[in-house]
This record gives structure tokens, sequence and C-alpha cells, in this order.
């Protein structure tokens, strides 16, 4: 058998597909930077081996699954060339893979992982499901009828699926280091479009996406009366919400989702519009809801002596305040301080006032120097400028986390793409040694 190696396995879309390949039966390993990643306990879980990088990894017989962050001077890639063995880019592998199942790409500049994650378990609930999350979180199954992705736009690496449905989202202007601007975003959402085969599920709220030509059927939903299928008599608690779901004017079901913030109605309305194509029944669509735990670093909560810390991947201003807005809806008679750490400088820069007026509506805010990536290892400014844009505010250092004791039972947000959990950490440690005091 041919062995899989994985360059870059610790990667959000690597890890989970080096999971479904080792669950579907395939000799799999990896290799990555030392560091800790979430994303590589559900390898450890499984046994994969994780090595460091070396090119004394790679052999003639093997073929390299190449991460995305890689170009093809990475020693390994270089070394793999050299004896001859196959290299495949992760979304070209991927691509090809999810053609043998009904595939559901679920893509946006936002609430990919969360639909994608609530769309696996929901489907899992009618026929087997095979998913690939960006939380680091895959599962593989070779009789699955359904393939759920996660497809990312950075890069136009959505490009190499042909899925037989398409979820978007929403669109906006992220990732700056390779998007021009809005227009660039839409183009290539655009051109994804015209690869879907049966329907494309969009969000009618966005106006971006209400702008979408393709050659199939393009069925939207949301909050809006446009909408084919809308939510009505929304009803907001402290254990989740509840909504009508009319379709095309035609009262369908009440459902209730375990979730907070509008942003987490319109992920349900998403399922629910592709469910109701492939005929999957309202009960069984509930009855998934009801079960469902959510994926991780979203909005992912911890208690220890009365604070709440919550872990949220949120780095984009539209994504920080969906977070706030789920915050005040589960807890609002408690004060919402957010720890925020920006990922990549290009992002800071482009949308530095942004991200200074969504971190106001929080009550009190704490910042992290900016985190960086394998492409963009620093750049002109600092976290200071960000600090110095929002009134208030105090900049972190992870050694001086003691600092948040001073904000009682508040509701701690630990928001960010990067390390962000290592301050949540620090925090939970000194919460912890002062319990046992």
């Amino acid at each position: 058998m041919t062995v899989l190696h994985f360059t870059g396995i610790k990667g959000a879309g690597m890890s989970p597909l080096a999971q479904i390949m080792h669950d579907m039966g395939q000799e799999v390993q990896g290799s990555d930077i030392e560091q800790h990643f979430f994303t590589e306990d559900r390898l450890r879980e499984r046994g994969i081996t994780i090595l460091p990088f070396d090119p004394d990894n790679i052999e003639e017989n093997m073929t390299i699954v190449a991460g995305n962050a890689f170009n093809d001077n990475h020693p390994e890639l270089v070394k793999a060339k050299e004896l001859g063995a196959t290299i495949i880019r992760y979304h070209t592998f991927l691509g090809d893979l999810m053609k043998q199942y009904v595939s559901v790409a679920i893509t946006g500049a936002h609430g990919k992982t969360s639909t994608t994650g609530l769309m696996a378990h929901v489907l899992n609930g009618y026929k087997p499901v095979s998913y690939l999350i960006g939380d680091g979180t895959g599962y593989g199954k070779e009789d699955s009828h359904f393939f759920v992705l996660e497809a990312c736009e950075y890069r136009r690496h959505f490009l190499a699926y042909h899925p037989d449905y398409a979820i978007m989202t929403n669109i906006d202007f992220d990732h700056p280091d390779y998007f021009s601007g809005i227009d660039d975003v839409f183009n290539a959402f655009e051109e994804m479009a015209q690869q879907v085969k049966k329907c494309i599920i969009a969000c009618g709220d966005d106006e971006h996406l209400q702008k979408i030509q393709a050659p199939i059927p393009v069925v939207y939903y949301g909050l809006g009366e446009e909408n084919d299928f809308q939510a009505q008599n929304i009803v907001k608690t402290t254990s989740g919400t509840t909504f009508d779901v009319v379709i095309r004017d035609e009262f369908f079901h009440t459902f209730t989702i375990p979730m907070f913030g509008d942003h987490t109605i319109l992920n349900a309305l998403a399922v629910i519009s592709l469910c109701h194509y492939e005929n999957i029944p309202a009960d069984i669509i509930q009855q998934q809801f009801s079960s469902y735990g959510g994926v991780n670093r979203r909005f992912t909560q911890t208690e220890i002596g009365g604070r709440i810390l919550i872990d949220d991947y949120a780095h984009h201003p539209t994504e920080i305040r969906a977070t706030l807005q789920s915050a005040r809806q589960k807890f609002p008679e408690r004060e919402l301080v957010a720890i925020f750490q920006p990922h990549t400088f290009s992002r800071t820069q482009t949308f530095l006032q942004e991200f200074a007026d969504s971190l106001s509506e929080a009550n009190h805010i704490y910042l992290c120097d900016i985190f960086g990536s394998a492409r963009e290892k620093a750049g002109a400014l600092t976290i200071e400028d960000l600090a110095g844009k929002i009134e208030g505010s105090q900049v972190l250092k992870e050694d001086g986390v003691s600092a948040l004791l001073e904000r009682g039972n508040a509701v701690f947000l630990f928001m960010g793409a990067g390390d962000v959990t290592k301050f949540q950490e620090a925090f939970e440690n000194l919460l912890q040694a002062e319990e046992t005091v």
C-alpha cells in the first residue's frame, strides 16, 4: 500500500484530510513544525505519526500531499521531486476525493466552519457522512453517501472543487494579502458558482450573493422576506433560539437550536435548505439540531469558579461582532471582556479601524501582540497601533494575565486565529491555582 505523507499535516484542512484517509484504511503519516496546534490532537488520537520537517522523511514510493502554505521550494517537496515521488496539492487531492460522493461544499468569508460542522451532524442523522471541517476535524467512511467539506476562497483554492451543492454564507473582503478588494472576492465566488453541479444555496441577506449568476438554481435563505427560506417569529433565550421556517410564503416547521446570535440562525437555515432539497424530514433535522455540540474554537465555553471563558476563532471585525452578539444573548447580565489577538499584519492594517469599532462593543478590551503567518512574519504596525484607537484598552502579555482577575465574574472572550489559546490556558491555570488555595 502506498504511504500518504502530508507535508504540513497540522494545517486546518490538512489534518482533517489525513484523518479521513486514515479512517478509510490508508497508511498515513505527516510532518510539520514541532509547536503544538489544536489541529494535531485528533491525529494523535488516531495514532498517526507526526514527524518534524525533514527531507529524509520522503521516500520514492510515497504519495506526497502538499499543504497550500508551503511552496515548491520546501525541502520535503524538493526531495520528493528528486526521487520522482508523486506530489499532489491539498486542494487537488480533496477535489478528486469528493467526486465519489454527494458533495456539499460550504464556502463564504465567515461561518464556513460552524456551518460545515452543523451540516455534517444533521446529514449524518439521515445517511452516512464523511466530512472535513476547518477546525481540525475530519471523518472518513468509504460507504458514505454525503461528503461535506469546508471550501476556502483564499487564493481561489475552492476552484479545485466541482461539488454537487455549494452553500455560500456571505461575501466579504478578507485576506488582503491576496485579494485586491471586494470585487476580486466576488469574482472568485462567481467563478466557483459556475462549477457547482446541482444547486447553490446562498444567503439572500448578503447583497453580493444576490448578484451571483450560475447555470443551475440558486436558492436563497435568510431573515429578509424576499428569501426562499425565511426565518420568522424568532425567539432568543439564554438556552438557545427558536424560529419558524417559511418556504416561499408557506409555513414549513418550527425549529429550536442550542445556539446564540443571528449568524447561527442563518447557519441553521442553510442546513435546512439543503435538507429540504434532499427530502430529509424536518423531525430528523430537529433531532440532530438538539444533539449538536458545536465545533472546536467556535464559542467553546469553559467555566471556572464562576467565571465564563469562551474560546473563539473570530479574527475579522464581522466575526468579532457576531461572537459578542452571541455572548450578549447567552449571558445578558454579565460584562463582556474581549481578549483579542489579531492574525496577520496585512489584515490588521487593512481593518484597523473596523477592529477598533467592533471590539468597542465589549465592556473591557485587552489586546495581544499580532500573530503572523507562514507567509507573513512581520509588518510595519504593532498592537499599539490598534490599542491607540480603542479608548481604555490594554495590551496583555502572556505572563500578565492576572490583570484579568480585576474583571470578576465576567465573560472572557479569547478571540483570534493565531495562538490566543495560550492566554486562555495561562488564565485557566491561574484560576485553578486560586481555587486550590
